[in-house]
């Protein structure tokens, strides 16, 4: 049994079957990448996996509780944090202030009722946040612009928004899109890390096959809205039908 398990969910819009009878099983404390070929159902199924859209049919399980219909802060009280394809901070606050929001609201409430009970004071809030910093590799950018960053700088701060709320699992949606090498190089190097340190569950779309490979333990490959194949990254690599998803070549 999975983390997170999708059973039977199929998507339509109008005349699109944009999601068609898939099922999926996320197991826990592993890297699952879920790729496929432009328009294959990728963002239309994460979008399932975390609320945003409610499948005609199906059904999505974490820990055995669903998250169809829910709103976005009770996905992440569930345990779910999501990284979009374009970062999404604050441009107009700096690095900390950006780190200081999650930092005062972790996803159990734990550090908000600490803060009533113990008069938690701002120093405190910062005192975390530039823990943080520091584990991301951050803190001397803590007083720069957010919106000055270069992308990759943006997509760590994203993540360790993500991970000051203690997630499950973390979703992230292409996080190496628009990135030069040497950003992606790194987001790969963080993300290695964070899943060799932490108890955590990590879910990645990601067309970046080096980004793929390097992460991935379980590989699912979506094709026309269905799933095509589940395999370990080394059997996926030269997989006869895979091959004809993404290349055009027959399979034998």
């Amino acid at each position: 049994m999975g983390i997170l398990e999708v059973k039977g969910v199929n998507k339509r819009f109008g005349g699109l079957q944009a999601l068609g009878d898939v099922n999926l099983d996320i197991v826990e404390n592993t890297v699952h990448a879920i790729i496929g070929p432009n328009g294959a159902g990728k963002s239309t199924l994460l979008n399932c996996l975390v609320g945003k859209l409610i499948p005609d049919t199906g059904s999505v399980m974490f820990e055995g509780q669903s998250v169809l219909g829910r709103k976005p802060f009770e996905i992440n009280q569930m345990g779910i944090s999501r990284v979009f394809q374009t970062p999404e901070i604050f441009g107009d606050l700096t690095v900390l202030e950006n780190m200081m929001i999650p930092c005062f609201a972790k996803r159990d409430g734990s550090f908000r009722m600490h803060a009533v009970e113990h008069s938690f004071n701002e120093k405190d809030i910062i005192t975390h946040a530039e823990a943080m910093l520091e584990d991301m590799n951050m803190a001397d950018k803590r007083h720069a612009h957010s919106a000055s960053m270069s992308r990759g700088d943006k997509r760590r701060l994203e993540i360790a928004m993500c991970l000051a709320q203690d997630p499950k699992l973390l979703l992230l949606d292409e996080p190496t899109a628009g990135m030069a090498r040497a950003d992606t190089n790194n987001t790969i190097e963080l993300l290695q890390r964070i899943k060799s340190e932490r108890d955590i569950t990590i879910a990645i779309i990601e067309h970046d096959m080096h980004v793929v490979f390097s992460l991935a333990e379980r590989i699912t490959v979506l094709a026309q809205g269905s799933p095509l194949v589940e395999d370990t990254p080394e059997n996926i690599k030269g997989h006869p039908k895979v091959r004809e998803a993404y290349l055009g070549e027959a399979a034998a």
